[in-house]
């Protein structure tokens, strides 16, 4: 017996094309259930060619099913591999997919080869493709050096990419340095090969940055090409760089290029060759050059080219035909064509195949004793060689089988059995791949039985075809039968259609159709069946169709649509404009059966169209809309409508009504809404209420009412400015009474007291009473005694007390609400408790564990639940800072922190508690009624921590050469003090640091005095205090030692540092301010008097060096700095000395330059005469050196500045 479903021979309509197709697939679709012996079959592999990122472990996937479960086994490069040696390499449990860990060790490269899965159980062996292993490359461009590339305007220009060799291909596309992707036009465009074509170049072709990139998307890399350099040169620029390098004799002139017709930059020549297999994409390139851009047109030699595989790109240079096949060959011609002529290549295409499959084996299910056959026939170019093998094993060396004959591409089975159980595979392969399919033959005796799923529910629409269902299996093949009904016989061929998947199909269902099937499936060894049913539902039919609308511009209209359908279906209509959706616009107003348009514009002229749909089925209509130009009327006035007038009620039901009403004038702005409020004169007299609201081209409504109310109306209209007035009211129309429709809500239970149960409710107001007296029957019991019901009835209140009642225990409650003509339905039960009383258990066991200084975890057994008397809250910790030894005499003055921790907690945390610490604590549980007794107290004490900062810290008693330092221990020592640290360094003038010195004094100092300090030298000081646990934090402070009464320096304390120290406090001290006041008046008066002799006309050094050279005006400038020969000043150009400054009111101090003007007693600091000569010349004293390291007495500059930075 072969389980090879085949569909049955007749002559169909070709409405039912679609069926057979789908029952085909579900043909395909059946196997061998799991729970049955069954060789191995592949059920998901690696691809053949297998690229892997050698920067991610490597996984090839072989996953298998059988039945017992296949082991699997593999082989790399055509050997064993085996897994267990190489540690880097796992075998996935009950899989064969493989995993090497190259992330921790190990390189990809030494993993590539050719992998093939084995999947075996005693069944047979099945094996997977030759799974080729290789890790992506993107490797780098070849460093090149680039020449720029000048050519005239006009000319056709090549840039290459020639991009590195990566695996898989790289993706070439051109850029700028910018990122932005260059322009392409059918005159400039890239290639197949990556290069960058120009069929005539342009002056905005000028750029510097022309970049070839190669995107590898397997690694995510992108790899660049070094820039590209292009200069077109315009042929007026050219003239006139010629031009400019000839002789006035030489006459040269550029000619204007002249157009010229095509030329193709690629393929070479006039024919070529391509080869491509089938089912790739065929892509043939033809780019042209020349003068002015050439046009490219494709046909195909004897023939046509496809019309909805063919496709043109890159400006029609490229064209490209997908899923090519043999009858694809032939000869293409490209053609380039421009105003100056024509030129043609011709692309000779060869379709070749790799094997494809005519007819793949299927697995075979026989049994013992049955015949079958395995067919492999495959196609290509060349011609497949078809081989076959048996569990992995080529056939021809394969164990004998007597059941089996090869005939070529067939296997012929005779009288099998249960040994003949094998997997076999049919390889068909030539020079362009290969196919490998695995089939298995499994030799079986099984019963039927029916895998569709019982009581399965099919709904189908009147007139339309049914199919049922019955998936089966069974060795040998069973045979199907369907009866319809209890009794009835077996279904025939006449009206209904039975395939060989066993799927019943009604090819017309009527609503007699409806009811239940049962499908029998029986062979030799036993019978097995099944029930389906069928529902036939009405058609979806639209019975008023949208119709043809001719409006005007500005105005209103509307689309009905109205549908019927079978009620025990949902309906969803929707309206289209042109086929797709509506616009996202206010004016398009969609209310269950209607479409308006508000406002209409040109824009909204169209197709509308209704699609109404169900599960089931589907149906739309369609209509179209014009629009006009408006008829000029006189200015409207426009305004909220008039009120809507002539209120009606009819077909007055118990709980309906219908409203009618006669719209007012919509004074020139269409009525958007109508909305209706309701009046109830005997429950709330007066006050209206919100009803409902219809669209604006209603004028009828049907209300919803509620038993015993009186009843009227009033009717409102809307339109975009507003609402109406209402409408005079309706007539009153009194409902009949009826039971409550609903029960109260927000029924709970909650003791009050711990004997008691107070059931509260929230009553109903009098529109939902439904009729008079009403009241509230209340009923209680306990949730886990046997108790009966309890039961009282209350007037109209909102709760009730339930007395003598057991501390905390689960009630069921519920409330039901009647009145005089009865009940409300049965009510919903609720779960209440009584009372809470306060807990009676402490908790035991507390003990705790002290983190850290400041953190202590305190553990503790939960309480017994019984004990509890309520809803736990959770549990509460006490806990105060206590001192040993009186504990319990000062407790009533000790204030004490509480820590709640929510639910069944046994444990917490205490944060923020005080080193060096003694603190007790207590735990108690909490209820809803408050807290139980506290448990016995437990004592703990905090580790040391590190100290607070000290207190305070001064400075007192400065002298030339020491500080006395004075401070208060920390206000939070944290622990016992072991020392303090004192660690102080002086600042220079730059504000540079010092040299830091580290001194330690005893615990029990709180003053310290320092010696031997620099004199005039300000130190800051860092002092902080120590414990057992570490350092505290520090404080600091600064001060400065005081200079000598005198106010000079010590002979042996010359320039540099020291000085700098010293500059801080002289500025500050009144003798010098006296002192730097005079020598300022000296320098004034000895300038008055320069002046006074130099207007005299008197003879000076200066005047002498004028005399001896021409005017500095015109003086020559050194080649080399651009200075003035003569006047140039060595020492103007030393760099700055590395750290210094110069002070931001660019004065020269006198430790920053001892070549101070100053020092002579005239002049003033860097001035300058009329004439540019410098005042210090006029001294007739010694100029002194400067002394050495001091910097110019001028400004750096910002460069020796950026130097000299430390």
């Amino acid at each position: 017996m072969q389980l090879k479903i085949m569909p049955k021979k007749k002559r169909l309509p070709a409405g039912r094309v679609a069926l057979i197709l789908f029952l085909c697939q579900m043909i395909s679709a059946l196997e061998v259930p799991l729970d049955l012996v069954q060789p191995p079959t592949i059920t998901q592999q690696s691809p053949k060619d297998y690229i892997i990122d050698p920067r991610e472990n490597i996984v090839i996937q072989c996953e298998a099913k059988g039945k017992p479960p296949p082991s699997f086994s593999w082989t790399r490069n055509g050997t064993h591999f085996d897994i267990d040696k190489d540690p880097l390499v796992t075998m996935k449990p009950g899989s064969g997919t493989l995993t090497i860990n190259i992330m921790s060790e190990g390189k990809a490269e030494t993993y590539e080869g050719v992998y093939q899965c084995t999947a075996r159980n005693e069944r047979g062996a099945a094996i997977s493709n030759n799974i080729v292993v290789r890790p992506s490359r993107s490797p780098l461009w070849t460093k090149e050096k680039l020449e720029p590339i000048t050519l005239r305007n006009g000319q056709s220009l090549v840039l290459p990419c020639r991009p590195p060799l990566g695996l898989p291909p790289p993706i070439i596309f051109w850029m700028d340095n910018s990122f932005q992707r260059l322009p392409q036009s059918e005159r400039v465009s890239q290639g197949l090969n990556g290069d960058l074509y120009f069929s005539n170049v342009l002056p905005e072709d000028t750029r510097e940055d022309y970049i070839c990139y190669a995107r590898f998307n397997h690694t995510q890399t992108i790899q660049q090409k070094q820039p590209i350099s292009v200069k077109v040169i315009s042929v007026d620029e050219l003239n006139d760089t010629i031009a400019a390098n000839l002789s006035d004799t030489e006459f040269y002139s550029a000619k204007p290029n002249r157009e010229r017709p095509p030329t193709f930059l690629t393929p070479e020549g006039n024919t070529s060759n391509k080869e491509e297999l089938r089912g790739n994409v065929l892509s043939l390139e033809c780019i042209a050059e020349g003068l002015p851009t050439p046009v490219i047109y494709w046909i195909k030699e004897d023939g046509t080219l496809p019309t909805n595989r063919t496709f043109y790109r890159n400006f029609k240079k490229t064209l490209q035909i997908i899923q090519v096949s043999e009858a694809d060959s032939g000869n293409y011609q490209c053609i380039a064509k421009n105003a100056l002529g024509a030129i043609h290549h011709t692309i000779s295409v060869t379709v070749k195949a790799a094997p494809y499959w005519i007819l793949a084996p299927q697995n075979l299910v026989l049994s013992p004793g049955e015949d079958g056959s395995l067919i492999c026939r495959a196609n290509g170019n060349p011609k497949p060689r078809i081989s076959w093998l048996s569990n992995g094993v080529p056939i021809e060396i394969a164990p004998d089988d007597p059941s089996r004959k090869i005939d070529g591409d067939t296997i012929i089975f005779s009288n099998v059995q249960e040994r003949s159980s094998a997997v076999y595979q049919c390889n068909a392969s030539n020079e362009y791949g290969y196919l490998l399919a695995n089939a298995f033959v499994n030799v079986l005796a099984e019963p039927p039985r029916i895998l569709t799923s019982a009581n399965t529910l099919y709904q189908v629409i009147a007139n339309r075809p049914a199919l049922l269902d019955c998936a089966f299996f069974g060795s040998p093949l069973p045979t199907i039968e369907w009866f319809k009904g209890a009794k009835g016989s077996a279904l025939r061929d006449d009206i209904y259609v039975l395939h060989e998947n066993g799927t019943l199909e009604i090819p017309v269902a009527q609503k007699d159709s409806t009811g239940t099937y049962t499908c029998v499936a029986r062979n030799k060894l036993g019978m097995a069946k099944n029930e389906v049913h069928l529902e036939i539902k009405d058609p979806t039919r639209i019975i008023k169709q949208p119709e043809y609308a001719v409006v005007q511009r500005g105005s209103t209209v509307s689309f009905e649509c109205k549908v019927k359908h079978d009620h025990t279906l949902t309906l969803t209509i929707t309206w289209l404009k042109d086929n797709g959706e509506l616009p996202s616009d206010g004016r398009f107003t969609v209310d269950k059966d209607h479409l308006e348009v508000a406002d209409v514009r040109d824009s909204d002229g169209g197709a509308y169209t209704c699609v109404a749909n169900t599960t089931l089925d589907m149906v739309s209509a369609s209509a179209v809309l014009s629009v006009v130009a408006p008829t000029p009327t006189p200015a409207p006035i426009y305004d909220v409508p008039n009120p809507p007038f002539d209120l009606e009620l009819t077909d007055q039901l118990d709980k309906s009504v219908q409203l009618s009403w006669t719209p007012g004038d919509d004074n020139n702005n269409p009525i958007i809404k109508f909305i209706i409020e309701y009046e109830d004169a005997m429950h709330e007299a007066g006050l209206w209420h919100h009803q409902t609201e219809v669209p604006g081209m209603q004028t009828t409504a049907q209300l919803k009412l509620s038993p015993y109310v009186n009843y009227s109306f009033r009717v409102m209209a809307v339109n975009s400015l507003g609402r109406s007035l209402p409408s005079e009211p309706s007539e009153q129309y009194l409902t009949k009474a009826a039971e409550p429709d609903t029960n109260p809500m927000a029924v709970e239970g909650l003791g009050s007291e711990p004997d008691n149960l107070v059931i509260t409710w929230k009553p109903l107001n009098g529109f939902e009473s439904n009729g008079p007296g009403l009241q509230y029957k209340v009923s209680w019991r306990q949730k886990d005694g046997d108790d009966e019901w309890a039961s009282v009835v209350v007037a109209n209140v909102s709760k009730y007390i339930v007395s003598g009642t057991p501390t905390f225990v689960p009630y069921l409650i519920k409330v039901q609400a009647l009145n005089d003509v009865g009940f409300a339905p049965e009510p919903a039960v609720v779960m209440g408790h009584s009372g809470e009383d306060l807990p009676m258990v402490a908790p035991g066991n507390v003990h705790v564990n002290v983190v850290n200084s400041t953190l202590a975890e305190v553990n503790w057994d939960p309480v017994p639940l019984k004990s509890i008397r309520g809803h736990l809250q959770g549990y509460r910790i006490y806990y105060w800072k206590a001192q040993e030894g009186s504990l319990k005499r000062n407790r009533r003055h000790i204030e004490k922190k509480i820590l709640t921790f929510q639910g069944n907690k046994t444990h917490g945390m205490l944060p923020g508690l005080e080193p060096f610490s003694h603190y007790a604590l207590n735990v108690r549980v909490v209820n809803g009624k408050g807290e139980g007794p506290a448990s016995p107290d437990r004592v703990f004490n905090t580790p040391e921590g590190v100290p607070s900062a000290p207190s305070s810290l001064k400075i007192i008693n400065p002298t030339l050469d020491s500080l006395t330092l004075e401070w208060d221990p920390p206000s939070r020592p944290n622990g016992i003090l072991t020392e303090y640290t004192l660690k102080y360094q002086p600042i220079n003038s730059t504000h540079e640091l010092g040299p830091l010195v580290d001194l330690k004094i005893p615990a029990n100092k709180t003053r310290w005095t320092l010696k031997n300090l620099n004199f005039s030298t300000r130190y800051k000081f860092y002092f902080y205090a120590q414990t057992a646990a570490g350092s505290g934090s520090q404080i600091t402070e600064e001060a400065v030692t005081t200079v000598d009464e005198a106010g000079i320096l010590p002979p042996d304390v010359g320039a540099g540092k020291a000085m700098a120290s010293r500059q801080v406090d002289i500025a500050t001290q009144g003798w010098f301010i006296g002192l730097m006041c005079a020598v300022a008046l000296l320098i004034l008066i000895l300038l008055i008097v320069c002046f006074i002799r130099r207007n005299k006309g008197g003879k000076y050094p200066v005047k002498e060096k004028e005399d001896a050279h021409a005017d500095p005006e015109i003086q020559p400038m050194k080649e080399d700095d651009g200075t003035f020969g003569e006047y140039s000043d060595a020492e103007d150009h030393k760099p700055l000395k590395k750290g210094s400054r110069t002070p931001s009111d660019r004065t020269v101090k006198k430790e920053d330059s001892d070549d101070s003007l100053v020092d002579y007693g005239e002049g003033v600091n860097g001035q300058f005469n009329e004439d540019g000569s410098f005042i210090g010349q006029y001294s007739g004293k010694k100029e002194k050196e400067p002394a050495e390291g001091n910097e110019s007495s001028e400004a750096p500059s910002p460069v020796n500045a950026m130097n000299s930075f430390v």
